[in-house]
């Protein structure tokens, strides 16, 4: 029988704002890099280690970080080292899917911003700051929460996005494969809280740290296993619910 698959959900590293889609700090960019070193320590010699990341800036740049540090680390233990493969962007790891104007949107921190992703709308920040979902967002003292709350936000909801996490990990399992692999998938607040959300706490946990990680075990056969600081739970299948 194949050993269990391993998933890492993992938020991105430290950024200055969410104005748009901006690097990461030079603070979390050595925070990534610790994070990728003790990465590096669990690693058995044959493991296949791929690195994903959502589809912005300072995802891409996390997990490079990431993969440098296990790299890192691998080398200075002198030890029989696992395949680490390149980072890679991958869609499945996007924040949610929001809609203004008829295009795709960010969660960004600002009429302004937003009016940078619609500029072919033109609509401007003035006509943007009375938005009926983004204008009670900036207001919100807790503006990922406000959404992962929202009953009906102008996109994808929390659950949306936590099913399509849960359905693309448990898709890695279609995969052949000859020996022990984990994928550490770099992504977004709002898709960590909406996973920890449906799949773990059964309310919004609030913010991850930067760099944390949310372990899900996916044995080859039988429901998913969800892991996040000192909480555990087994799902009851690999498309449903957590059992209670």
């Amino acid at each position: 029988m194949s050993a269990p698959l391993k998933v890492h959900l993992v938020r991105h590293g430290e950024v200055a704002s969410h104005r748009g889609d901006i690097s990461v700090t030079g603070a979390g960019l050595a925070q990534a890099e610790k994070a990728g070193q003790r990465l590096g320590t669990e690693l058995g010699p044959d493991e296949a280690v791929f690195f994903l990341y959502a589809p912005t800036r300072r995802a891409r740049e996390t997990a490079e970080a990431l993969h440098s540090g296990a790299a890192a680390s691998l080398e200075a233990g002198r030890r029989k080292a696992a395949t680490l493969l390149v980072p890679a962007e991958e869609w499945a790891l996007r924040n949610p899917d929001l809609y203004v104007a008829g295009l795709r949107v960010e969660m960004v921190s600002t009429p302004e911003a937003l009016a940078e992703q619609v500029a072919a709308s033109g609509l401007g920040a003035r006509e943007l700051s009375g938005h009926h979902f983004f204008c009670k967002f900036w207001a919100a003292p807790d503006r990922i929460g406000y959404w992962v709350g929202h009953p009906d936000p102008p996109g994808e909801d929390a659950d949306a996005v936590a099913r399509r996490l849960l359905t693309f990990a448990v898709s890695l399992l279609d995969l052949p494969r000859g020996r022990p692999g984990r994928y550490v998938c770099v992504t977004h607040s709002p898709v960590v809280r909406a996973f920890l959300r449906r799949y773990l706490s059964g309310g919004d946990p609030g913010e991850p740290d930067y760099l944390e990680f949310v372990d899900v075990t996916l044995p080859a056969e039988g429901p998913p296993v969800v892991n996040f600081r000192k909480r555990r739970r087994i799902l009851v299948s690999r498309t449903d619910e957590a059992d209670a």
